[in-house]
């Protein structure tokens, strides 16, 4: 397109929204917006840093290219300690007032959102069952309608009963489970790959 009023004005700065100059966003991408109002100081902190139990989760966001996807937003949701889901559905009392269960965190320059939070208990399913310790994870980022959402689980749990994991091919559950790390556990998220059998990360579909 020739025309400049049209061109993209947003530059892809890594890690620093504050100071780029925002412009009209192509029709087909749902722009930088999602940055606009959506984080707070606060916001990566599901409970405070230092707190009993607490450690880092971080989440790194990859495009097709396998490239840090910067400009990414990364939401957590999930149980406490004892499996106990810090909404009025869930009637079990929580033992941990400071406990907020849902975090947002910008993507730095690599790609990754790290949260503060404590790992989560096991859920009970609703038909006897028991879903293995997870996070809900979503990713938001420009040229994506609509957000992606899959799961993190823990590499030192119990995840052959999980009803979600019993769902995928064997191949594709290793994908979902984090690997342990000095400070928590980390896990890569990878939007596209053109091999269904390749390296994209398994997401729900709604």
């Amino acid at each position: 397109m020739s025309d400049n009023r049209f061109a993209p004005r947003y530059p892809v700065v890594p890690g620093d929204f504050t100071t780029v100059d925002f412009g009209p966003t192509p029709s087909q991408t749902v722009g930088p917006y999602l940055h606009i109002g959506l984080p707070w100081p606060d916001g990566p902190e599901v409970v405070t840093p230092g707190a009993d139990g607490a450690i880092t989760i971080s989440i790194t966001a990859l495009d097709g290219r396998r490239e840090p996807m910067a400009d990414a937003l990364v939401e957590i949701w999930q149980a406490d300690a004892d499996g106990v889901f810090a909404h009025p559905d869930d009637p079990r009392p929580q033992t941990n007032p400071a406990f907020r269960g849902f975090g947002r965190c910008p993507a730095d320059a690599t790609g990754t959102a790290r949260f503060s939070t404590v790992k989560p208990g096991t859920n009970p399913t609703g038909d006897g069952g028991t879903e293995a310790p997870h996070l809900n994870v979503s990713l938001f980022a420009r040229g994506m309608l609509n957000r992606l959402v899959t799961r993190l689980y823990f590499p030192d749990e119990a995840n052959a009963a999980d009803p979600v994991l019993e769902s995928l091919p064997e191949s594709q559950r290793p994908k979902l489970i984090a690997t342990a790390t000095a400070e928590g556990y980390h896990l890569d998220i990878i939007v596209q790959d053109p091999n269904p059998d390749g390296d994209e990360t398994p997401f729900f579909h709604f």
